[in-house]
């Protein structure tokens, strides 16, 4: 299986609604490391790595709308190639 990894700009209602802890655990069930962090913007960063097509279906959660309590006007992505493989998923 292919491994990959992307980073994810989610804007919107994302910050105070518990979507980095529902990110965490969505990616965590998709056996996913990386992390979700807020932004001085309002948006929330998404780094996400694993089996690409776990990858892909967390991409496709957020686009959905993340927790039913966010609302996701926008998500960007790209690939990203981090200096090291991360360790499980973390919320900072």
């Amino acid at each position: 299986m292919a491994t990959v990894c992307i980073r994810a700009w989610v804007y919107g209602l994302v910050q105070g609604v518990g979507f980095r802890y529902s990110t965490m655990n969505e990616a965590k069930a998709r056996g996913l490391k990386g992390y979700a962090r807020n932004l001085d913007d309002g948006s929330v960063e998404v780094m996400a790595y694993g089996e690409a097509r776990e990858v892909d279906a967390l991409l496709d959660w957020l686009k959905a709308g993340g927790p039913r309590s966010a609302r996701v006007d926008k998500v960007l992505a790209e690939p990203y190639h981090p200096q090291q493989e991360p360790q499980g998923f973390t919320t900072r």
